[in-house]
């Protein structure tokens, strides 16, 4: 989602539940303002459901799980959405996340969360499924070079010259996400406008030696002597071996194989 000015200002999943009903799960940026301002003039309702939960159920046993309880859940195709039961109550499961592995988020009432919750932990115990905490779902996003807002963006790093907090999807490299030659959405005009007229780049950096301990946020980077960027998020990463971090860097110095210096 882009405001009038073609800047980044949240991400979304839509899923069409019916044939004039969508389901939007959205960030933690100003999403549900942006949608509720559009709708107003449109013959549409935006409803705001305090009563549905989200578990997410990630990681390469997730699949072998479900299937024992959801019948055709392994033919769901990515970003798919499928009404079911499970532990005999209603439930809407997608194939999503946000950590790179294959995994399943459950949306499920708020007065069947519990038994829902408590059921996956016991039944799925024996094959290793537990409840984790935040900073394991930052690990997992990191190592998957999944951004987050605003955590990534300028709102946390703010530009030095004062420039008010905003990044373009060609900063943050994401303007995948536009189809070639849209148009008509909010800030387009603004968002092609910005292309080649990048400020910084979000890039994925490997650190080794000294600088593995040096990658906390706010790390400075720096090349050839001179500063050009900042660490916004940076991890250990027993998966590969090495560790890994994410970003914010000069766009000269935003290339493949570009030797980087961290420091604090």
């Amino acid at each position: 989602m882009l405001d009038e000015r073609g800047l980044f200002v949240d991400d979304c999943v839509i899923y069409h539940i019916a044939v004039t009903s969508w389901m939007v799960v959205h960030g933690t940026g100003t999403g549900m303002e942006q949608l509720t301002k559009v709708a107003a003039a449109k013959n549409c309702a935006v409803i705001m459901d305090d009563d549905l939960h989200d578990m997410s159920l990630q990681g390469p046993v997730a699949i072998e799980f479900l299937e024992k309880h959801v019948p055709g859940i392994r033919g769901l195709a990515y970003f798919g959405i499928m009404s079911t039961k499970l532990f005999g109550r209603n439930v809407m499961i997608s194939r999503t996340g946000y950590t790179g592995e294959r995994g399943y988020e459950i949306f499920v009432g708020a007065k069947d969360a519990v038994h829902v919750w408590d059921n996956i932990l016991s039944d799925g115990e024996g094959m290793g499924i537990r409840p984790v905490q935040f900073s394991t779902l930052d690990m997992l996003r990191i190592e998957s070079y999944l951004l987050f807002y605003p955590g990534d963006n300028s709102e946390t790093f703010p530009f030095e010259d004062g420039t008010p907090a905003g990044d373009s999807l060609w900063e943050l490299g994401l303007e995948f996400v536009v189809s070639p030659g849209k148009q008509g959405f909010i800030g387009s005009e603004n968002h092609y406008a910005m292309e080649g007229k990048e400020r910084f780049k979000i890039y994925g950096v490997k650190l080794m030696g000294a600088a593995m301990d040096q990658m906390e946020m706010f790390a400075r980077v720096h090349h050839e002597g001179k500063d050009v960027g900042v660490i916004t998020y940076g991890l250990s990463s027993e998966l590969n071996g090495y560790s890994v971090a994410i970003a914010r860097l000069d766009p000269s110095v935003a290339v493949p194989g570009t030797a980087l210096t961290v420091v604090q």
